[in-house]
């Protein structure tokens, strides 16, 4: 992962039915759906939990993925927002769901360097082997540069 490539941002989203991205089943949304999801998808960048304190509780998917496979719990992880992080993951966001790059929300916040993320998202299951790269391999690109 570098830093040229952080989770795509939304263009329209989909919710990914399967654990792997490359067999999700994407569902057609009417505009107004699409609306909606991308308010999420951007009030998960920018750290919003009042938006997902309301939306969890009334069915908002915690996995939610937009046509990039970028889940909520990917951006608001990427974006260093520990806090909604873990309401995601008490609402059932996996942490181990990867983006059709293949990449882990853990192994962004690895390179990042976001502790407070990482700490939670380990804490919930994160595994660092998984995804390409992992976050050990994450770890090894943000220390040593390789």
């Amino acid at each position: 992962m570098d830093s040229a490539s952080p989770p795509a941002p939304p263009s329209q989203p989909a919710v990914n039915a399967t654990p792997s991205p490359t067999q999700r089943e994407v569902t057609s949304l009417p505009p107004e759906a699409i609306a909606l999801a991308s308010k999420f998808f951007d009030a998960a960048r920018h750290g919003q939990m009042d938006l997902f304190e309301q939306g969890l509780p009334a069915g908002l998917p915690a996995n939610l993925t937009n046509d990039k496979g970028d889940s909520l719990l990917m951006l608001a992880a990427y974006h260093g927002h520990a806090a909604l992080v873990s309401l995601l993951l008490q609402h059932g966001a996996d942490p181990n769901r990867c983006n059709d790059r293949g990449q882990s929300p853990l192994a962004g916040v690895v390179f990042k360097n976001e502790r407070d993320v990482i700490a939670v998202l380990l804490e919930h299951g994160a595994d660092p082997l998984v995804g390409m790269p992992s976050a050990l391999e994450a770890t090894r690109v943000s220390e040593f540069g390789w």
